[in-house]
C-alpha cells in the first residue's frame, strides 16, 4: 500500500527553543518517540550540527527529507547563507550531499517583497532560476507558504500567481497557514497536485482569551483577542488532518512534516508525542517507519 513518511520540522525543537541544543541528542529524543525523519530549519548549519545530523543518519537511521535555504536575505544586511552567493550555494549543496538530501525549501517570502506585487514576482523569477540551477546538482527547490501569500492581486492569490509563473520550483504547503489564509486546506492541496513532495502538518485551534488582571485598555484587549488563534498539536485542533494527508499523498507528497511554531509552555517533545499518538489513532502508524 502506498504511504508517505511522517517526520518533524526542526523549527519545533530549534536551538532558540531549547535550554541546550545538540543535534545528535535531539535526534535520539526524536527516534525514542518513534520519528525517523526530519526537515532541517532554524538550525545553524555549523560543522558541528551537520556532523551531528550525519551521525544520526548513520547510527539512528534518521532520514533528512529536506534542508532550508534562502535565495537572498530576508532584510538587507541579514547574516546567513544565501543561494545567490556562489560560495554559499556551493556550501549549501555540499551540506545536502553530506546529509543524503535532495530537497531544499524556502521558508518564507523575503520581508522586503511583502506588499509589493512586482518585488514578489522578481523574487519568484530569481527563485525559479535558482531552482533550475539546483536541479543540475540533483536538488529540488520548494517554496513554503504562510498566510501572506493569500493576498490578492487582480482577484488572484499571490501563491497561485507564483505557481502559474514558475516551472522549476515546487511547493511545500502548510495546512495551518492555508486555513489562516482563508482557504479550505484539502481542496487547496488538491489544486497543487504534482508540485508538492513536502507537506506541513500543523493544526489550528482557538484558545482562551486571557486578559491580564487590572488591564482593560483597547490595545491589551486586542492583543489578547487576536492571540486566541493558536498552533495546535496535530489532531488537537479543527483541521481535517487525515483528509489533508490523503490529498497530499494523492498529489505526490512523500514527506509529511509536523511543525508547531509555539507550544505555549508545553515541552516541544511532549507536543510531538501528542501529535504522534493522534496520527497513530488516525491510522498512520506505519508512516513513522522508513
Amino acid at each position: 500500500m502506498k504511504k508517505g513518511l511522517i517526520g518533524v520540522q526542526m523549527s519545533t525543537i530549534a536551538p532558540n527553543k531549547m535550554p541546550r541544543f545538540d543535534a545528535f541528542e535531539s535526534m535520539q529524543k526524536l527516534t525514542d518517540l518513534g520519528y525517523h525523519c526530519i526537515e532541517i530549519s532554524q538550525v545553524p548549519m555549523t560543522p558541528e550540527n551537520v556532523a551531528g545530523f550525519r551521525k544520526a543518519i548513520d547510527e539512528l537511521g534518521m532520514k533528512v527529507s529536506s534542508c532550508t535555504a534562502s535565495v537572498a536575505p530576508m532584510v538587507p544586511g541579514m547574516p546567513g547563507e544565501f543561494l545567490n552567493n556562489p560560495d554559499d550555494f556551493k556550501k549549501i549543496v555540499e551540506d545536502c550531499r553530506t546529509l543524503d538530501c535532495d530537497m531544499l525549501r524556502i521558508g518564507m517570502l523575503p520581508m522586503t517583497c511583502m506588499g509589493s506585487y512586482q518585488k514578489a514576482m522578481d523574487f519568484a523569477k530569481e527563485a525559479d532560476e535558482m531552482a533550475a540551477k539546483l536541479k543540475e546538482e540533483g536538488i529540488d527547490l520548494y517554496y513554503h507558504n504562510h498566510h501572506v501569500e493569500f493576498v490578492r492581486y487582480d482577484g488572484k492569490y499571490l501563491l497561485d500567481i507564483i505557481k502559474d509563473n514558475t516551472k522549476n520550483i515546487g511547493f511545500e504547503l502548510d495546512t495551518h497557514w492555508i486555513h489562516r489564509g482563508g482557504e479550505e486546506p484539502v481542496s487547496f492541496i488538491k489544486k497543487y497536485a504534482g508540485r508538492i513532495r513536502l507537506l506541513h502538518l500543523k493544526d489550528y485551534r482557538i484558545g482562551e482569551v486571557k486578559m491580564p488582571e487590572g488591564k482593560f485598555d483597547a490595545k491589551t484587549f486586542m492583543d489578547a483577542f487576536t492571540g486566541a488563534v493558536q498552533f495546535a498539536e496535530v489532531g488537537e485542533g479543527t483541521l481535517p488532518i487525515k483528509a489533508c494527508i490523503e490529498a497530499g499523498l494523492e498529489g505526490g507528497s512523500e514527506y509529511f512534516l509536523i511543525e508547531q511554531d509555539d507550544c505555549y509552555g508545553r515541552d516541544p517533545f511532549e507536543s510531538l508525542k501528542i501529535s504522534r499518538d493522534n496520527l497513530i489513532k488516525m491510522g498512520f502508524a506505519d508512516w513513522f517507519e522508513l
